[in-house]
């Protein structure tokens, strides 16, 4: 028994336990560091051919050249001024019919069906009669991001509003709150972290539909780029602009993460 009792206890793990911000940081940047290294070493032992994997240096320097040429910033910020722009026009109308699609029965007999039949249309489909509908200009990729954004965005605001717990609502009316009041004080104020997630989720979905709606009719932005890429078989330059699209799109990630935590710690000390 002395043997067992003098036997260091570990401590034990639960499932979903969080770590620390370091720890999270350490094992991000590994995670990144390792991907790079197999990178390298994929295109350096001849692995992959260089004409269909450029390196990371290859990648590199063509980023530098896109830099110091102008192209790359030029690119970067049409393209972040349509994601803005479609994004914001998608949010601005889908979450007050997401709101009222998750607190009507009969808003939603109406319009969910409707939105449920449409989201599942191919957007990619809609390139030609975008094109036709709002010409070549930047309104035609405004609207390919906010048909590939909208309907997504308000089934899953609704569905948000949706899980605000029984028992707030049931208090609220033990408490004499009408039906706005309840809607502003309870159901907004549990519902908004879920719906800010839910537009961070569909942010992420605008970068991939800014891509297509570039391809095509575009004579700048990243997936302008990226067509000229591979028309002209750049390897690297295709690659450059992917991956400096997923940089941009883990940028406006994390600072959508940062202003949810900012803006909702209520809902982080209630846990």
């Amino acid at each position: 028994m002395s043997v067992l009792a003098g036997r260091p206890t570990r401590r034990r793990r639960h499932l979903g336990q969080r770590i620390s911000r370091r720890q999270y940081l350490l094992i991000s940047v590994s995670t990144f560091a390792g991907f790079v290294v197999l990178w390298s070493l994929a295109t350096l032992t001849g692995l992959v051919s260089p004409l269909f994997l450029p390196s990371p240096v290859a990648v590199g320097e063509r980023f530098v050249t896109q830099l110091q040429n102008g192209e790359l910033p030029t690119d970067a910020s049409a393209s972040v001024y349509r994601i803005a722009a479609g994004f914001l026009l998608a949010t601005v109308m889908a979450v007050p019919i997401g709101i009222l699609i998750g607190t009507s029965a009969r808003v939603e007999a109406a319009l969910e069906p409707l939105i449920d039949f449409v989201r599942y249309m191919p957007v990619v489909a809609f390139v030609p009669l975008t094109i036709l509908w709002a010409g070549i200009d930047d309104g035609q990729k405004f609207l390919i991001i906010w048909m590939g954004t909208f309907f997504q965005q308000v089934l899953l605001i609704a569905d948000a509003v949706r899980q605000t717990p029984r028992g707030l609502i049931d208090l609220g009316e033990t408490l004499g709150l009408n039906n706005r009041q309840i809607l502003t004080r309870i159901v907004l104020r549990s519902s908004a972290p879920r719906i800010w997630d839910a537009l961070r989720i569909t942010l992420g979905w605008a970068w991939t539909w800014l891509v297509v709606a570039e391809l095509v009719a575009a004579s700048s932005g990243l997936g302008y780029r990226i067509t000229l890429g591979q028309r002209y078989f750049q390897t690297d330059t295709i690659i450059t602009y992917v991956l400096i699209l997923g940089v941009l799109g883990l940028v406006t990630d994390q600072i959508m993460r940062a202003w949810g935590r900012r803006m909702f710690r209520y809902e982080r000390s209630s846990r």
